[in-house]
């Protein structure tokens, strides 16, 4: 259903993999990957939401530092992954994310933004720092950051058993954010809506997730 198109960006030329409805879009979404690239999963992704009526964009956020990465669920996969993006840093992970953004604006869409894990974390700083609404699963990294300020309508989902954020740091989201839609799976950990890793994927809770989430950037995008 998708297609890689090229985009500039201040970070410098990046592909984006673009997906679009066979309808009138209902919204427009970027999605934000994991730490593995715009990979075969992430692309799916992307053309699950056309297939729901929206225009999806997801940007290969580390073509700046490396183009063309996909990476394995390994700890091979983690460690390059997380060597990534670090290299790439935050700030230029924003300005590709801007420059989507703008493509798709320009296209007469107006986007929202979803994240997963790392691209969690990134979605909540395009809301605070781009002001775009956005939904974020499991992106733990938000605690250092949960102080900036919303400037658009916000959702988050996280797994009860995630070990890479605890209870009291959900709880913190809570408090910091009391505008932001938060949700917990409580049956399910990290990266549950990750299909293609039957070690984290759980269906009932990515499909309740993702329910809730076509619901958001239906009211917030159209």
């Amino acid at each position: 259903m998708g297609r890689w198109i090229p985009l500039d960006t201040a970070a410098g030329p990046v592909r984006a993999w673009l997906a679009q409805p066979d309808k009138p879009p209902r919204g427009a979404v970027i999605v934000l990957q994991e730490i593995f690239g715009v990979n075969a999963h992430m692309r799916a992704v992307a053309d699950g939401f056309a297939a729901d009526g929206f225009v999806a964009m997801a940007p290969a956020l580390f073509d700046p530092v490396q183009p063309d990465t996909e990476l394995g669920y390994d700890e091979a996969g983690f460690a390059q992954g997380r060597e990534f993006v670090n290299a790439l840093g935050t700030d230029r992970a924003l300005q590709v994310i801007a420059a989507t953004a703008r493509w798709l604006h320009e296209a007469g869409h107006r986007p929202g933004v979803v994240g997963y894990c790392w691209g969690g974390t990134l979605a909540f700083l395009a809301n605070t720092r781009l002001g775009l609404p956005a939904v974020s699963y499991y992106g733990a990294r938000t605690v250092p950051v949960l102080g900036e300020e919303l400037r658009a309508p916000m959702q988050f989902h996280f797994g009860g058993h995630d070990p890479s954020i605890s209870a009291e740091d959900i709880q913190l989201h809570r408090e910091l954010q009391p505008d932001a839609q938060l949700f917990v799976y409580a049956d399910t950990g990290h990266a549950f809506n990750r299909d293609v890793d039957p070690r984290h994927y759980h269906a009932a809770s990515a499909a309740l997730a993702r329910e809730r989430t076509l619901a958001f950037l239906a009211e917030h995008t159209s």
